[in-house]
């Protein structure tokens, strides 16, 4: 399958979680994901990220975004 659309599967469940935990709405949960290191390293292949689990990439990302937050 391709990395794009494993991506484009994937993304959906990562924003559910960040809008659940953060409540927010969809748009500023996808700012929030895309300007976060965890949001770039995802959408470049070479990390493989695009391989993980939608509830791994959330762990990575909020465990990111609440050290930038304190």
């Amino acid at each position: 399958m391709e990395h794009w659309l494993v991506r484009a599967t994937v993304m959906p469940a990562i924003i559910d979680f960040i809008m659940k935990r953060y409540s927010v709405n969809e748009s500023k949960a996808l700012e929030m994901f895309y300007k976060s290191i965890t949001g770039a390293n995802y959408a470049d292949d070479e990390t493989g990220l695009y391989a993980q689990s939608a509830l791994y990439l959330f762990n990575l990302f909020k465990n990111e975004y609440e050290k930038s937050i304190q």
